[in-house]
């Protein structure tokens, strides 16, 4: 019941957020429509847009974590090819954040997992976008993939503020988000790697993260699918 009602608590405060910035400067623009130069107005329905992105985002979350605890969820497992599911997220994702560059570095050893596409794209969105979220102005998101035993193995890295080890754990935790300057002044919900981290472990799946000088690592190992075998064999003869 207590974990219940915190949930609760948090999930009216994160909604209350966006919905009352979105509410004031609704109402701002209405009384003022007159008074506004283009300026105002433009910089106004940004905010208005950022806000609304957030308020969907977090709803999505939230179902995404009620479906993560319920039993009727079936994943399909299939081959899932990871070069095309990384190139489109990244376009998706450069639209959003256009000082961002993407570098995809798919091995042709290493690219055919087993896993739910639909899980797997969840998983593959929140993790770059969380790296350009996080990365350095006009810095490059580097993605790329490795055998590693049974495992594919799929790393998402950026050059930003260096997480503590000490928070390697804390950051797949329902609601947390470590303090730092930048954490400070990028909103979120505390609730993207916690998903991500539940969706890769119900697939088979492991993931990690490694902060070192200001570059940080989060690496998802994926089943390797029965294609990916055979095309590490034939690269091996």
């Amino acid at each position: 019941m207590d974990n219940y009602e915190d949930f609760i608590s948090t999930v009216s405060h994160e909604l209350r957020t966006p919905l009352t910035s979105i509410r004031g400067f609704s109402q701002t623009m209405l009384a003022s429509w007159d008074k506004l130069d283009d300026e105002s107005k433009k910089k106004f329905l940004k905010i208005i847009e950022e806000q609304s992105n957030r308020l969907i985002n977090l709803v999505e979350n939230m179902l995404s974590v009620t479906k993560l605890h319920s039993e009727k969820e079936n994943l399909i497992y299939k081959e899932v090819s990871v070069k095309p599911v990384v190139e489109m997220i990244c376009s998706i994702v450069k639209n959003q954040y256009k000082d961002k560059k993407f570098n995809i570095e798919i091995n042709p050893c290493s690219s055919f997992i087993l896993a739910d596409k639909d899980k797997f794209q969840q998983v593959m969105t929140n993790l770059i976008e969380n790296a350009a979220k996080y990365g350095d102005e006009n810095s490059t998101i580097t993605i790329k993939t490795n055998h590693c035993g049974e495992y594919v193995s799929i790393k998402v890295i950026n050059n930003g503020i260096e997480i503590k080890e000490c928070d390697y754990d804390k950051i797949f935790t329902k609601f947390s988000r470590i303090d730092n300057p930048l954490t400070r002044k990028v909103q979120g919900s505390g609730l993207g790697l916690y998903i991500t981290k539940n969706l890769v472990e119900k697939m088979g799946g492991k993931i990690f993260v490694v902060s070192k000088e200001c570059e940080n690592c989060f690496e998802v190992l994926m089943p390797a699918s029965n294609i990916e075998r055979q095309a590490r064999e034939k690269c091996s003869q």
